[in-house]
């Protein structure tokens, strides 16, 4: 009786998930589709991009912005953080091949702690991120759009976003772009890591305004600037490392209005050539997502295993009934999978490996844990972040 209570609960959580968990699962509802005929008011966008040493992609990045075909004023303020590698250069030469130098300024990010005192436990990223801010004021936007400098813009894509904040007055409007899925690794890895975000944040419920459920993706966010005013400015996320789910939180609780959204024609330019890279992407912020509660990584550790791993294990167990349960856990399971594979153009076979897929993002949160013990947290750029205070 009790192997038979235990064999009912992946096809319990399959059936939760499927059901309850705001459809998170369904691409197509969770796809931007604005209405591009709708005629948008005169709206000034300042797109602010930090950038640390991303002069191999940083001039793409620009170039697709300034080729947007957003009707209104439009500027980029590059803030250069540090770079040694002449992104600067790459920004600036991009933007005069285009045509558009003058809407192109180039900001150096003062060095932490210099030209005025610095309220400790700020990132690198959103130190920078807030002198670009400080740049933009002068141009009295309707928008800020916080993007990546890694990041390829759909040509509709700021159109499209203006468009979905007008549409009903959202505060904050991000999209979750398309991440590169070229090498063996990404394709095996990529489309779960979307999956497992969406499953963690559903689109639905982060639009809910009843519901608690707030997150954004850091590549591409549209926020208006007295949003970011009634919460106090950057300087109340200043220590996150996942500074964009952290952003959408403080925006909802204050009242606003946030939508996420899966992006068709915007895409990372980052590329995630092996299994260790992928592992480290995953292992640089897991443990301070789970609030580096090792209760919260057991309880993440034996959710993971008994909603992706027990169904094979009661497949392979012989006996009829446990078999028969985890194997509608594991249609289910890959059933709900499918739509995202569609999406990153990969084939409906994959979908049988999730449970593996699963394994590694555990083994990966373990890593995280333990390189978090061990005093090294994440680091990004050749900075260290979620560094346990000693």
């Amino acid at each position: 009786m009790l192997l038979v209570a235990i064999s009912a609960v992946p096809l319990l959580i399959w059936i939760y998930l499927l059901t309850a968990r705001g459809g998170f699962w369904c691409v197509s509802k969770n796809l931007a589709t604005p209405d591009g005929a709708r005629e948008l008011p005169a709206r000034r966008v300042v797109v602010v991009i930090p950038a640390r040493n991303e002069a191999a992609l940083i001039g793409d990045s620009v170039a697709s912005l300034l080729d947007q075909t957003f009707p209104a004023s439009l500027e980029l303020i590059v803030v250069d953080d540090g770079s040694t590698d002449g992104t600067a250069e790459a920004a600036r030469a991009a933007a005069v091949c285009c045509g558009k130098a003058s809407q192109l300024t180039i900001v150096a990010a003062r060095p932490l702690g210099a030209a005025r005192p610095l309220a400790p436990g700020w990132t690198g990223k959103l130190w920078a991120l807030s002198q670009g801010i400080e740049r933009a004021a002068l141009r009295n936007p309707d928008y800020l759009l916080f993007t990546d400098a890694d990041i390829h813009h759909g040509p509709a894509s700021i159109r499209e976003l203006v468009a979905i904040a007008e549409s009903r007055r959202h505060d904050l409007v991000s999209y979750m772009v398309k991440l590169e899925c070229l090498s063996a690794p990404e394709k095996a890895l990529i489309p779960a890591f979307v999956y497992f975000f969406l499953q963690l944040y559903p689109p639905a419920w982060i639009r809910n305004e009843t519901a608690r459920t707030a997150a954004a993706a850091g590549g591409c966010i549209l926020i208006r600037p007295e949003a970011l005013r009634r919460i106090g400015g950057l300087a109340v996320i200043r220590s996150e490392v996942i500074d964009d789910c952290a952003l959408a939180r403080h925006v909802k609780r204050s009242g606003g209005r946030v939508w996420l959204g899966l992006a068709t024609d915007t895409r990372s330019l980052r590329s995630y050539g092996s299994f260790a890279a992928i592992g480290r992407m995953i292992s640089r912020t897991a443990f301070r997502q789970l609030r580096h509660s090792i209760l919260l990584l057991a309880v993440t550790v034996v959710g993971l295993f008994a909603t992706y791993l027990l169904p094979l294990v009661l497949i392979a167990s012989g006996k009829r009934l446990p078999a028969l349960l985890g194997a509608v856990a594991w249609l289910l399971m890959s059933a709900s999978y499918l739509p995202m594979l569609r999406y990153y153009g990969r084939s409906i076979s994959w979908s049988l490996t999730l449970p593996l897929v699963a394994l590694f993002y555990m083994g990966a949160t373990l890593h995280s844990a333990v390189q978090y013990a061990r005093g090294r947290g994440g680091e990004w750029k050749g900075r260290a972040q979620d560094v346990p205070v000693r």
